[in-house]
Formats: structure tokens, sequence, C-alpha cells
């Protein structure tokens, strides 16, 4: 009878200056060495992150499965399977921790499914160490990932989210895609009310961390330059 594999939730640096021995355990990399199937979003960056972490590990016999949303839901059976085989598979996100606003969750799910061990690893995740330096509720808060694009369902979304907050004392975080970071900012300060707190943690762990909480009139007086930067913004109606 073949004992199944483990499923390794491998966490990576926040950005390209990141130095991975700063921001991640030694067990990390202890991992990888033992690991040469990985469930990656990126090949080139996935590869890059490896050689930096553990520079001895041999690169050529890797294999390597894309997960992204190019990936057909067929494929991802096929990726879990050395588990199955008795091999150990390493799941990588981009940024930060796997399966935590990330495709890798549907990977999580069906290694759960199969009754292959789970795995996670400690590691930099944007979403807690931004709450961590929000100074808001840290006992009660929730995360909603990217707001609606079309402008007044984004901004609907906004006054919900200040709502709820205020109404549950929980704060709310959310996110944007990097470019269009500025835009949004502009679309937040304009759109909740002027007591309402919100703070905007970019590039964290990174050598530019910015990381303030203001309330809304504040942010409205303050030029901040978010463009292609990744953020995190957390807003506490209280």
């Amino acid at each position: 009878m073949t004992t199944f594999g483990k499923l390794y939730l491998l966490p990576v640096p926040l950005g390209d200056d990141a130095d991975p021995k700063q921001v991640l355990p030694d067990t990390v990399a202890r991992t990888i060495q033992f690991i040469d199937h990985y469930i990656v979003e990126n090949e080139k960056t996935a590869r890059r992150f490896i050689k930096a972490i553990l520079p001895t590990k041999k690169q050529p016999g890797l294999k390597l499965s894309l997960l992204n949303k190019h990936t057909e839901p067929s494929e991802h059976l096929d990726f879990i399977k050395p588990c199955l085989e008795g091999k150990n598979v390493g799941l990588m996100s981009e940024a930060g921790c796997p399966g935590i606003a990330d495709p890798g969750a549907v990977i999580v799910k069906l290694a759960h499914e199969k009754g292959i061990q789970v795995v996670p690893m400690v590691g930099p995740s944007s979403i807690l160490l931004a709450m961590m330096a929000s100074g808001m509720n840290g006992q009660n808060f929730a995360f909603n990932g990217y707001l609606p694009i079309e402008r007044s369902d984004k901004k609907s979304a906004l006054k919900n989210l200040e709502k709820l907050s205020q109404d549950k004392q929980q704060s709310q975080i959310f996110m944007e895609t990097p470019y269009r970071n500025n835009k949004f900012l502009e679309d937040i300060v304009n759109t909740l009310q002027p007591n309402t707190h919100l703070c905007i943690a970019a590039d964290i762990t990174l050598t530019t961390e910015y990381i303030k909480t203001k309330t809304i009139s504040q942010w409205k007086k303050e030029k901040t330059d978010l463009h292609n930067r990744p953020c995190i913004f957390i807003l506490h109606k209280f």
C-alpha cells in the first residue's frame, strides 16, 4: 500500500527586494530541500525564489505545474498525483502565503478530498501584517478581496462596508490591482465619511514599506502615490 506524500504550503516573500532569509524561517528552506514537485503561479519567479532561499538546490530535475487563470480544473488532479504516489508536493503563491487571496485554495481543497495531509508553513501574509499594524479591531475583521471595477458599484460596495463596519464594529479589509491604486484611493476618500478611519499598507516587508492609519478627512489632505505598489486597505467606522 502506497503512503501518500504531503502537500506543503510554502510561503514566499511579498516582493522582489525582500530577502527570503530575513522574512522566512529556516524550516522553509529545509522543506524545499526534499521537494522536487511544485505547483506555482509563475515558473520563472518560483525558480528564482528557490535559488535565492536554497542556492544548492539542483533545479534541472524540478517539476513545476502552473496554476493560474489559464489552468483548466481538469488539470488539478494531475498536479497532486505525485502525492498519491508517495511524493511530497510544494504549493507556492506568487507572493505571500498560498491559499490566501490566491488560486491555490482549489488545490488544498482537492488534497483534503483525497486524504492528503496539508502542511501550512509560517510566512508573511500582507493581510494579517496590515491588520496587525493598523490599530483597528483585531478581534473582529473581514477580508473582502477585490471590490467591483465599475465605479458606481465600487462606491456602493465601499458604503456597504462602512455601514457593516459601524454596525458590527468590524474592520473591513480589501485590495485593488496595483496600477489602479491611486484612482481607487481617490474614490475611497470621496465616498466614505470624514471620520471613518482608513489604513493604507503598501510594500509590506519591503525597503519601501509604508503603513499609515488616518481618518478620511486627514487622507484628503495628504498626497500619497500608491501606483503599482502592492497595497492593502482597511476601513473602520468607529
